[in-house]
């Protein structure tokens, strides 16, 4: 008997997540210390399970949403993840229509984001389509709707996204201020028509195979660009005749519609890294444009929020507190401080550091940093 292709594809997946161990013990992104290096296996063992979850699991024919990114889950920290937001995904034929709804809980705000698939598993390099919560009025029992399809259907004038033939996935985000007490989005999916397409579980050998070789190539593009190597500090000198250094915040930018991964076309994003010894802080000073929300988040070196369970990792436009002038100083050391927006590395010497804007007015001024001894680092708001 021919061994099946989906065998081979499942030796394929297994000895690729064998090797991928090597990306952060050895050779030029090779991480340093013991704690990097048991986080890189916490981060193997995450993105095994999600890329299956993403690719094996995901039926476009019978859709379901299912959690890639929480506020809570350890299990679930990758990527550039964050500690106020729900993400959650399904997968699309993009010869069917579908209709997604929902309630909005407590959310600050949440949206519905179509992304494309250049090649089968490839991350997305495109937005398809967008539909942000005020796009889509509440009805008369509190619920949210849209459609999603090749075409709008007849007679239909609501929230609609036109599913371009290389749509491939929907990403949910429902962002809130304090997830630990508010009700997320309950986001429901279902096809209206499947365009007389074949509706039965796509469970052959040439079906499996292919799932499992896009859960490799989704893999493979994590790891191409996880562990994120930190810069020393000595100053690298940009072309603008800034300098740049770890412990910094690069000047921010906004996303566009071209994306690599699943990035926010209307999101603003700064982006930086952090190096600490013991007994040093780090005071960030930013100001902030008007925004539907912003967020600044911790991260170790595989782009997942530090230790959650073990003190926050971050802090958003509803929990910072802000300074008389309105700006707004974070305090992070490698202990927690006594500033209300101090947040504590949980010891960690390095790893990242992140600012995301949404819907802001104007593009955001650059974060001011400066190192300062603990015993000199601000305890109070100015």
């Amino acid at each position: 008997m021919t061994a099946p292709e989906s065998a081979a594809a499942w030796r394929e997946l297994l000895s690729a997540f064998a090797e991928f161990d090597q990306q952060f013990l050895s050779g030029p992104k090779a991480v340093r210390g013991e704690v990097a290096v048991a986080e890189g296996y916490h981060n193997l063992a995450t993105m095994l399970a999600l890329t299956l979850d993403m690719s094996l699991f995901a039926d476009p024919v019978a859709p379901r949403f299912i959690d890639t990114l929480t506020p809570f889950r350890p299990d679930r920290r990758w990527g550039g993840d964050n500690t106020d937001c729900y993400y959650s995904y399904a997968m699309v034929d993009p010869r069917r229509t579908y209709r997604v709804s929902g309630a909005p809980g407590d959310s600050a705000m949440y949206s519905v984001t179509v992304y494309n698939e250049p090649e089968p598993g490839a991350w997305p390099n495109r937005t398809v389509g967008l539909l942000y919560d005020t796009d889509m009025p509440l009805d008369d029992d509190g619920r949210f709707s849209c459609v999603l399809g090749p075409a709008r259907p007849d007679g239909y004038d609501g929230p609609f996204i036109e599913l371009s033939p290389d749509a491939h996935g929907i990403i949910t985000r429902d962002y809130h201020e304090h997830p630990e007490t508010g009700r997320r989005v309950d986001w429901e999916i279902s096809v209206l028509d499947h365009a007389g397409l074949p509706v039965k579980p796509a469970k052959t050998d040439a079906a499996v195979a292919n799932s499992l070789r896009s859960a490799l190539r989704f893999a493979q593009d994590m790891y191409a660009l996880i562990p994120l190597i930190l810069m020393e500090r000595t100053p690298i000198e940009l072309a603008d005749g800034q300098a740049l250094t770890t412990n910094t915040i690069a000047p921010p930018y906004r996303a566009g519609g071209a994306t690599h991964g699943y990035s926010m076309q209307d999101a603003c994003y700064g982006l930086g890294g952090f190096a600490l010894e013991p007994g040093e802080a780090l005071v960030i000073t930013s100001r902030h444009p008007k925004a539907r929300f912003w967020n600044f988040t911790l991260w170790n070196q595989y782009m997942a929020a530090l230790d959650v369970d073990y003190g926050r990792a971050g802090i958003n436009s509803g929990t910072a507190v802000p300074n008389s002038d309105g700006t707004v100083t974070i305090v992070v050391s490698r202990e927690l401080l006594e500033h209300p927006n101090a947040i504590s590395t949980k010891d960690h010497p390095e790893g990242l550091m992140s600012f995301r804007w949404f819907h802001a007015d104007d593009l955001p001024e650059q974060p001011t940093t400066a190192v300062v001894p603990v015993a000199e680092a601000p305890r109070e708001l100015s």
